[in-house]
């Protein structure tokens, strides 16, 4: 019987084949890629702000503690943004006509608040409470990244839901003493750091199979 197809029929039935899969799952592929890169979280992207505040020279350089300008941090769901008069305190003294600093000397001359753009935020309906997470272990860092060497802040990891849950489903990978909760340079090894971490969560009756309840960040 002679041959109905040509040889390179087999060739065009893997291209379709293979073509049919990459047309399927290739926008799958793109958009969870799109999804995790900077252009959807903004991890690495520095935002404009009034003025070119620089952690590195206030944390690391002059040694400021983090509650100095976020005061209720400790206690509060919202970390808290200085009022004009507490950056004055020192700006009144030093780079008082620094033409950077104008808008903070406009603010307090006008009464009026600085306009800050938000560099970690999450959606409404999520809830988050940086008082519960200061009060069980969780440092400044672990969310923020080492801010102390950030010259312009930018966001140090994606917030997303799955790298939530990644810290709730094994907080003793992150917990620390609250001695350490403002440490930014704190750098145990792996093997200290579980054998703090367990010993925490044992101590400050942490439920880990309630931290992965949908209401705990539902509500």
């Amino acid at each position: 019987m002679p041959q109905v197809f040509h040889p390179s029929a087999n060739t065009l039935s893997r291209l379709t084949i293979y073509g049919s899969g990459v047309l399927l799952l290739g926008p799958v592929v793109l958009s969870y890629l799109v999804l995790r890169s900077p252009y959807q979280t903004n991890v690495g992207v520095v935002r404009p702000q009034p003025v070119a505040f620089s952690h590195e020279h206030h944390v690391s350089g002059l040694g400021i503690d983090c509650r100095y300008c976020h005061t209720s941090v400790e206690t509060s769901s919202f970390a808290g943004l200085p009022p004009t008069h507490t950056c004055m305190t020192c700006h009144s003294q030093i780079w008082s006509t620094s033409p950077m600093l104008q808008p903070v000397r406009t603010s307090l001359a006008e009464n009026r608040p600085l306009v800050w753009t938000r560099v970690h935020t999450l959606p409404d309906f999520v809830y988050f409470h940086h008082g519960i997470h200061i009060q069980k272990g969780i440092g400044c860092a672990s969310c923020h990244g080492r801010v102390d060497q950030m010259p312009l802040m930018w966001k140090a990891e994606p917030l997303t839901m799955e790298w939530c849950l990644d810290c709730h489903r094994h907080p003793e990978r992150h917990l620390r003493d609250k001695s350490q909760i403002f440490n930014m340079a704190y750098a145990p090894s792996e093997r200290e750091q579980l054998q703090i971490g367990r010993e925490l969560v044992q101590r400050g009756h942490i439920e880990v199979d309630r931290l992965t309840n949908c209401s705990v960040c539902h509500r």
